[in-house]
């Protein structure tokens, strides 16, 4: 279930054809799903990873920002983004304990993928999400082969959406939570871009839940919260990707990334001391970027690229929002009800459930 599929339809834009961030054409996202119990351990998580280009970003860099609304979680490569406004690998989201060796796996891949004596090292982006009331977080249980898994399911297309990959153990809004995804397109006077988003939700309180600027979550309070016996409603983060076919430029990039905050404040989100708020943005528009392959002879001084005016920027911020904004409806609507190893209820959030409570708040479909 997704939120048009309910009638939600958030904002005035027109979503791609699969409303997702494969929606920008050559991006392709993979998922490698975790659901296991052995003994007193339950592990609930996994991997998954945005490749940004058909080929491997090494050979085809994409320009590229960063925005971090809270600091309050772990990344790698965001760096490197930030000082050569540059995405040379792909993009990969876990749980929290996992970062390192989902970073080394990654690491790995690219050398194996290569086969380039030239290329002498990988700064992989890998961000996460905390799943420790659902996923025994400490046993670090995602591997090589977990990424690897990852890595070969990619594929453009429809993408899964809630309990998958690294959104496996997730919550969001004291409901079950994870990965998300949507897009929007612009018409041609507005330069026919596209703005896709894949987001990992695990964040919010339930009663500052909004959908469509609805408060929905003060008519949802009569639900158990899965916060009850351990953690604090809010524990959590929330990362996104964006991306789009529109060229951009590294801090025009950066402004893009900036607008997750947004989508993420409409839906009751961005204000928890105890969430990591981390954002990448990046443009697959210049194809013809030179390869990331330092020590790589015969690389030119100079690189003609493109970039959109600022004057006609404001649609893709107003796109970015938005998709944001249904990304997590979509993260939300997609979960189903998963249990604490000590049989805690963390509740999918039903879609018939979330139209009543949208109902007794004043929502009208069609509106």
């Amino acid at each position: 279930m997704r939120a048009r599929q309910l009638g939600i339809t958030l904002g005035l834009g027109q979503p791609g054809e699969f409303n997702a961030i494969t929606d920008v054409p050559g991006i392709r996202v993979g998922h490698s799903t975790m659901i296991t119990n052995s003994a007193d351990k339950q592990v609930r998580t996994g991997v998954t990873v945005i490749q940004p280009r058909p080929l491997a970003a090494r050979l085809a860099p994409c320009f590229a920002g960063v925005h971090v609304l809270n600091g309050n979680g772990d990344a790698t490569g965001l760096e490197w983004i930030r000082e050569a406004g540059l995405l040379t690998t792909p993009i990969a989201i876990t749980n929290t304990h996992s970062v390192g060796v989902v970073r080394d796996a990654l690491i790995a891949a690219e050398r194996d993928t290569l086969g380039d004596p030239s290329v002498y090292w990988c700064m992989p982006v890998v961000l996460e999400t905390y799943d420790g009331l659902l996923n025994d977080i400490w046993g670090q249980h995602v591997g090589p082969d977990q990424v690897n898994e990852a890595l070969a399911r990619a594929e453009s297309g429809p993408v899964a959406e809630g309990a998958v990959g690294g959104g496996t153990g997730m919550i969001c809004h004291e409901f079950k939570g994870g990965i998300g995804t949507a897009s929007r397109r612009l018409p041609p006077d507005q330069g026919g871009w596209t703005v896709g988003v894949l987001l990992q939700a695990n964040h919010g309180q339930r009663q500052e839940l909004r959908v469509d600027g609805y408060p929905v979550g003060r008519v949802l309070d009569d639900i158990p919260s899965p916060f009850a016996e351990r953690g604090e409603p809010g524990m959590g983060s929330i990362v996104v990707i964006i991306a789009t076919d529109a060229p951009l430029l590294p801090h025009q990039c950066q402004r893009l990334a900036q607008r997750a905050s947004i989508g993420i404040a409409r839906t009751g989100g961005g204000t928890e001391d105890a969430s990591g708020d981390l954002f990448v943005a990046f443009s697959t528009a210049d194809q013809q970027l030179p390869p990331a392959a330092y020590g790589r002879k015969g690389v030119p001084f100079s690189q003609p690229v493109q970039m959109l005016a600022n004057d006609h920027i404001t649609p893709l911020f107003m796109a970015a929002a938005e998709a944001v904004e249904e990304a997590i409806v979509n993260a939300l609507v997609a979960g189903k009800d998963m249990r604490t190893a000590e049989g805690v209820l963390v509740p999918g959030l039903d879609g018939q459930r979330l139209l009543s409570a949208m109902r007794k708040v004043g929502w009208r479909c069609g509106r």
